[in-house]
Formats: C-alpha cells, sequence, structure tokens
C-alpha cells in the first residue's frame, strides 16, 4: 500500500517513510555484502589455482577391458605458498569424447582446472594426504575395478586425476591440480579393425669420415665414438633394436647405419681427433658392435625392411636447392643403387628400396619429383603436408594415386608425432602413450569401413620414446580395434576414392623446414669435391680403394640429419674436400732449380713422385718452352710422355732439348690426364743455354784439319820411304846398308818433318768448358720408378 500510495503521488509521514528505507536496507544488506566479496573472492580462487601440480606416472592396463581393475600412480606436488589441508587424490570419468578434435582440446588443457571435469568415482578410490606442505612430492597409487567407472558406449573417454584440498585462504573443499588424460574403452572386438602399419625407424647421424688407412684393410676412421654410445647397452639404438623385435613392424634402415656398425664391428677402426690425427678405438666397442648386428639380424627376420637411400639424404634441400647444380641428382641415383647392397650384405635380408622420405613428410611437386627420380615409386608423406580438401567426416586409408604412377602413402599425423618432445618424465610418457591410443581409437569410430593407416614417427627417436612408441604398439596390438599391417601392403590398398590426391604447392612447404635447407652452396661444394674425385680416379690402378669411401662420404654431405646442425654440415664438407686435396698431392712434380744448358743440344729430367700405396698411371708430362725460337723440345715448342709410377716411388722423366741461341728460357713442366685435364700444380724452372761462339767453333775446326792433313802426311812420307828401301836394296846387302852410319832411314833417327809434324801430339790438353747439368744421355723413359725416400 505504501508503494501504491508513493506511485499515485500520496504523501507519508516521516516516521514511514523513514521505516520504510530502514526495511529496505536491512533487506538488502546480504546482497550487498556477497556483492563486496565477490571481488576478493576472484583473485583467491586465481591464486589457488593449479597450485598442485598432478603427475601420472602410469595408468594400467592403458585400454582396460570387462573385469578390469585400472591403477593410477603418480606424485602430487604442492607449489604454492601455504600448505594444503583435507587433501585426497581422486579419480573422475568425464564426458565421452566423440571426435579427434576433442580429443586435441583436452591435450591441450591437460592441467588447468576447470569445472566440469565431472564428479569423482568414490570415497573408496582416493588417497587423502592430511597436510601438503610448501615444495613437497607426495606419491599416489589408487586401483578402482573397470565397473566402478560407469563407462557406456565403447569410444574414448576423458580420465582426470585431481588433488582436492582447502588452503588457509580458502577454507573449502576445491580442485587445486589435475591432470586430463584418456581412457580408451573397446572391451569387445570392433566390427572394422583398422590396419595400422608402423614404422620403426634405424637411423642414425653421420659417423664416419672419407679417411681410410694405407693398408690392405683400409682401416676406417670416425668422426667420433657418439656411434658406439648408441649401439652399447641401454644406448639409443640397442634400445632400438631390443624393443623392436618384439613388435609387428616396418623397419626402415639407412644403409650408412649399417655400414658404420658394420665398420666398427670389423675392429682395428680408428677415431679422429681435434689435432688432425687419430687414435685407435677401443676394443671393447668393436664386441658392442657385433652383438648389435647380431641381435638386429635376428629382430628383422621375417620382417619387413625399408632401405632408405645410402645416408638418408634430404630430397628437400636437393629439390629446392640442389637440381640447379650438375650432377647433384646423381648422388641420390647412386645412393639409391647401393642401398640394397649395403642392407642384404650386412643383415642378409632383401629390402625394399621404392619408398622415399622425406623430412617431416613434407611435400611440393619439386620433392614428389626428386624423390621418384632415383626409382621410388611410393612417396611417405603426412596429413599435415597432404591435407584433406574434400570435407571428408573420417581419416581416409593412406594410399592416394598422385599421377605418374606414384603413389603418396599419406601418415596420419596425429598418430605420427604423438611421442615427439621431451618424454623423459613417466608423466610424459604416459600422457603420450594414452593420447596415441586415443586418436587410434577414436579414427577407428569414425566408420564402419576398414582402412589402412601408415604412422611414421620421427628420424630418430631418443630411447624414452622410443619406449613409448613401444609400450603404445604392444596395447594396440593386443587390443580390440587395429590390426598390424606391413608398409607395402598399406600402400597396395585399395584408395578412398574422397580422398585428396592433389600435391601441395611449393608456397605451402613449412617455413620452419626450409631454414634448415642445405643451403645452395653445400651442393656447390659437393660438386666440386666429386669433380676433383673424378679426375684423381683415372690414374689409380684400384679406383675403389678411393672412389668407394669418398663416394658414400658425398652421400653423407647430403644427409637429412644435417638438419638443424649447419656448423657441424660444413665442417664435414671441408674435411671431405681437404682430404681429397690432400691425397691428389701425393702425386706431383718434383720443384726444379735453374738447369744450365751447354752445347747445342741435352737431356732434362723431370721427376714425378708418387707417395700413395698404389702405383699410378694414365698420365702424360708435358714439357713446354716458353721461348721454342731459342730452345726447343723435341724439335718442337712442347712434348709429351707418358708417366707410370709405383706406389711410394719416384720417377724421372727425361726430354731432349735443343738450343738455338744463348740465354736464359722459362719451361714448364705439368702433369695431365690422359682426357687431357692438368693434374696437380705446375712446376717451371729456368734453362740457361750457354752455346759455343763461332771463334772457337773456327779454332777447334782448324786444330782438328791441322791435326787431319799431319797424319795424312806421316803416312804419305812413310810409304814413299818404304817403296825407295825395296828398290836399293839387294840380294844379301840390306842388312849392310842398313846398318852404315849417316843413312838418313837409318832406325831410331827421326825425319825432321815427322819431328815437326809430330811434335802437337805430345802437347798438353786445353781445358775445356766444366762439364753441362744435362749431359747428353739416353733420353729413353726410366722404368716405372725408384723407391722414395722418406
Amino acid at each position: 500500500m505504501a508503494e501504491a500510495a508513493d506511485f499515485q503521488g500520496t504523501s507519508a509521514s516521516p516516521a514511514r517513510r523513514w521505516l520504510r528505507r530502514a526495511g529496505a536496507l536491512l533487506a538488502g544488506a546480504p546482497l550487498l555484502t556477497g556483492l563486496l566479496q565477490l571481488p576478493a573472492a576472484g583473485p583467491a580462487q586465481a591464486d589457488s589455482s593449479g597450485t598442485v601440480s598432478v603427475s601420472l606416472d602410469s595408468l594400467s592396463p592403458s585400454a582396460p577391458t570387462d573385469g578390469d581393475t585400472v591403477t593410477v600412480s603418480g606424485t602430487v606436488t604442492n607449489n604454492g605458498k601455504r600448505a594444503v589441508t583435507e587433501a585426497h587424490v581422486g579419480l573422475r570419468v568425464g564426458p565421452q569424447l566423440t571426435s579427434r578434435s576433442e580429443i586435441d582440446s583436452v591435450a591441450r588443457h591437460s592441467d588447468e582446472p576447470q569445472s566440469g571435469t565431472g564428479t569423482e568415482v568414490g570415497d573408496k578410490y582416493e588417497e587423502k594426504f592430511d597436510k601438503l606442505a610448501p615444495g613437497v612430492a607426495e606419491h599416489f597409487t589408487i586401483s578402482v575395478p573397470v565397473d566402478k567407472l560407469d563407462l557406456g558406449d565403447d569410444g574414448v573417454y576423458e580420465f582426470d586425476v585431481t588433488l582436492s584440498g582447502q588452503t588457509s585462504a580458502q577454507a573449502w573443499d576445491q580442485v587445486l591440480g589435475i591432470q586430463r588424460t584418456f581412457l580408451p574403452w573397446q572391451p569387445s572386438d570392433a566390427d572394422a579393425k583398422t590396419k595400422t602399419s608402423f614404422l620403426w625407424p634405424l637411423i642414425s647421424t653421420a659417423h664416419l669420415t672419407a679417411k681410410t688407412g694405407a693398408g690392405e684393410l683400409q682401416t676406417p676412421e670416425f668422426l667420433d665414438d657418439d656411434l658406439a654410445k648408441e649401439l652399447a647397452p641401454g644406448g639409443r639404438l640397442a634400445q632400438m633394436v631390443d624393443l623392436g623385435k618384439d613388435l609387428d613392424v616396418t623397419w626402415v634402415i639407412d644403409p650408412d647405419l649399417l655400414a658404420s656398425v658394420d665398420a666398427m664391428a670389423a675392429g682395428n677402426y680408428r677415431l679422429q681427433a681435434a689435432d688432425g690425427t687419430s687414435t685407435p678405438g677401443p676394443r671393447a666397442h668393436q664386441a658392442a658392435a657385433q652383438q648389435w648386428l647380431a641381435a638386429l639380424q635376428k629382430a628383422v627376420a621375417g620382417k619387413e625392411v625399408v632401405a632408405l637411400p645410402f645416408a638418408d639424404p634430404d630430397l628437400a634441400s636437393l629439390a629446392h636447392n640442389g637440381t640447379s647444380v650438375t650432377g647433384s641428382l646423381s648422388h641420390l641415383k647412386d645412393a639409391t643403387d647401393v642401398a640394397a647392397i649395403t642392407v642384404k650384405t650386412v643383415l642378409h635380408v632383401t629390402p625394399s628400396t621404392d619408398f622415399a622420405w622425406p623430412v617431416n613428410g613434407a611435400v611440393d611437386p619439386s620433392i614428389m619429383k626428386v624423390a621418384t627420380s632415383a626409382g621410388a615409386d611410393r612417396v611417405i608423406a603426412r596429413s599435415d603436408s597432404l591435407q584433406e580438401t574434400g570435407g571428408l567426416p573420417y581419416t581416409p586409408s593412406a594410399a592416394r594415386p598422385v599421377g605418374g604412377g606414384t603413389t603418396a602413402v599419406v601418415a596420419d599425423a596425429r598418430l605420427s608425432t604423438a611421442f615427439e618432445g621431451d618424454l623423459t618424465k613417466a608423466g610424459s610418457a604416459t600422457l603420450a602413450v594414452q593420447r596415441f591410443l586415443a586418436q587410434s581409437l577414436a579414427l577407428n569410430a569414425q566408420t564402419d569401413k576398414q582402412r589402412s593407416i601408415v604412422v611414421a614417427p620421427q628420424r630418430m627417436p631418443t630411447a624414452r620414446q622410443a619406449q613409448a612408441m613401444a609400450a603404445a604398439l604392444k596395447v594396440l596390438q593386443g587390443g580390440t580395434w587395429s590390426q598390424s599391417q606391413d608398409l607395402s601392403a598399406a600402400a597396395k590398398d585399395k584408395p578412398d576414392p574422397g580422398a585428396t590426391t592433389r600435391i601441395p604447392p611449393r608456397s605451402a612447404y613449412p617455413s620452419s623446414l626450409r631454414r634448415q635447407e642445405l643451403p645452395r652452396a653445400a651442393f656447390d661444394q659437393i660438386a666440386r669435391t666429386q669433380d676433383k674425385l673424378d679426375n684423381f680416379r683415372v690414374i689409380l690402378s684400384d679406383q675403389s680403394r678411393v672412389v668407394t669411401p669418398f663416394g658414400r662420404a658425398i652421400n653423407r654431405e647430403m644427409s637429412t640429419s644435417w638438419r638443424g646442425r649447419r656448423g657441424e654440415a660444413v665442417g664435414y664438407r671441408d674435411g671431405v674436400e681437404a682430404w681429397m686435396d690432400d691425397l691428389s698431392k701425393q702425386v706431383k712434380l718434383i720443384d726444379k732449380s735453374e738447369t744450365k744448358l751447354s752445347g747445342r743440344s741435352a737431356t732434362i729430367p723431370v721427376t714425378v713422385q708418387n707417395n700413395l700405396v698404389q702405383p699410378v698411371g694414365h698420365l702424360v708430362l708435358r714439357l713446354t718452352s716458353t721461348m721454342p725460337t731459342r730452345l726447343k723440345i723435341h724439335g718442337k715448342a712442347y712434348a709429351e710422355q707418358p708417366v707410370e709410377v709405383s706406389g711410394g716411388h719416384s720417377q724421372s722423366v727425361k726430354f731432349t732439348t735443343s738450343a738455338n741461341a744463348n740465354g736464359r728460357v722459362t719451361v714448364l713442366a705439368q702433369l695431365y690426364t690422359e682426357d687431357g685435364r692438368p693434374y696437380g700444380d705446375a712446376v717451371s724452372f729456368d734453362v740457361k743455354v750457354t752455346e759455343v761462339t763461332p771463334t772457337v767453333m773456327l779454332v777447334i775446326g782448324g786444330g782438328v784439319l791441322l791435326l787431319v792433313l799431319a797424319g795424312f802426311r806421316m803416312y804419305t812420307q812413310r810409304k814413299r820411304a818404304a817403296a825407295r828401301q825395296a828398290d836399293d836394296d839387294g840380294p844379301g846387302t840390306a842388312g849392310e846398308d842398313a846398318g852404315r852410319p849417316g843413312n838418313p832411314e837409318g832406325p831410331g833417327d827421326r825425319l825432321p818433318e815427322e819431328s815437326d809434324s809430330t811434335s802437337g801430339a805430345d802437347d798438353p790438353e786445353q781445358p775445356s768448358d766444366p762439364a753441362p747439368d744435362t749431359a747428353p744421355e739416353n733420353a729413353d723413359p726410366s722404368g716405372t720408378g725408384e723407391r722414395v725416400d722418406r
């Protein structure tokens, strides 16, 4: 009535108005109090939310069935500044997740407390703590029969582990920490099981250098001893083999890893030192390598083995930066050809070599073209690269015909990336396993049609990542919604007609991956090293000693493993090229000092030295005169002679020269291969010609003429004297006349003419010019060489 009176404009007494106002104030006091408390309650709740971290270290079984008991264990840690009282760890079953994207959303907010997490399973299935002190971690273990979880239809359920309690600032029970995960629920066999192909990669970084020892076995040299650490018990590669042997997987192997381990297992390997020297590898590592190879041979027996091209070349780098460099694609073909031989030799199995695997399965038209250029007709892509554009409500099968007889085998991105990141903590590994299983079951539930799915994890999983992968695979293989299948079978399965087959454009290639690619300069250096190898190999009697280690080292220079390690990649390429230069210089011309040439012709020797252990040949030594009008080589401006030198020897090659005038002439000596390419550095030296002058020649010629005339005169005089002697002597008187005093032709007497004409014979010899440095000698080529003194 009062409100009506006021509304109608009637007046009330002051006392009655005061009573109405007082009543209104008293009635609104509780509401005002609540409003005043709201601003303070908000920050208090924010401060307490998430103050306790919950780690779910294990969940067993990961995919329960009827009659199972689910056991969870982990730790709770108070990260706040106030103690938590009345605390307990409880289990909550959230709503069923009906799509793969819902699973992604829960995983992104797995540790954020929020409403709607469901109610706790019950007081019987919790663990209580009187007090959680700040910074203190407490362990918990809870077991609950699966029938107490009230799971409904088959599918994936959110499964939460919460820590509830009170703080001094908020004295009421609340969720202070949570860890969300997933509980796959498929108690009976699914109507159509997903066929799952899981790749099990055995890939490592580059370990071998291009250097080998000089002995018959060519002792290999390793960059470091990191490979031995991976092979040792507990090491990454040891774990991969030990875990993989019990799994239905497709082994994807880099043949370079097998070649490196095989080299270590053979013994007598060496380790590169920082100062350029090398030290023997530990003998114990040889045994570890042998054991690993033996275990791998047993593990792959009867399993599918896919061999990547040797050293796992970076297909994207080659496609984007290498195809413009001549010869780059030939290295990919060579790496593919040697892959099958290596795997068969070491593992005694015949691998498949028709798969190519770009980094992270990211493809574009240029990558597809390069990937198939070496003979592979199946390219392992990934669904976050070859994305669906047709609006399919389910994940299609992996095989996609993309034209030209090529099949893109599209791995599922969610499953393939499930085990990336740091899984060193047990909680992280458990969450990864549960998320993988949840995605696999959700994928299977999308349709009642059977599909083929491929999982292509990271190339080099850590030991902990491999353990998580193996744990998930064991559950999948023993589960009710999936069955194992080889990669080749998945590639041959009938493609889904609604699946996309359009390769994304080059502009869609991820920039994060492009930044890690090998640059154009890397392929230029590779081409330069290959050119030097081609020039060197033609002179060798046993090319395999050099071509094989350098060919494999060049393959390693293109390896995918250099991504994210640009400095190490540059160092490796520089080391290979430097060793190539050093070997080439072992066959060289010996420097020659100035040579003096006296006379019109002489022989000049040039020495070729071979410090290699094997003979060299197919070389030609060319000697060129820079002034052929003054000095000719074999009568021409230059002359060539073939060269063959035994290992560890030197050979002198002799050239005949002729001089036409005095003076200094520069001569160039250069080795060439038989195809006309210069080999090594040229050697230049001066030849000083001291030709005999015409005056000296006249004097010498005159003296020779006088000697000839004197000899002729003596001959004629003696002939006439003998004739007269025969005419004057009669029978019986010769002896008397001969002994008569004063007879001009009596014995013991000397004719003046004779005495004068022959007196020069007793004169002392005239001094000649000094003996020349290059006296005339046999110009025939010498043998294959004399041993080099070292």
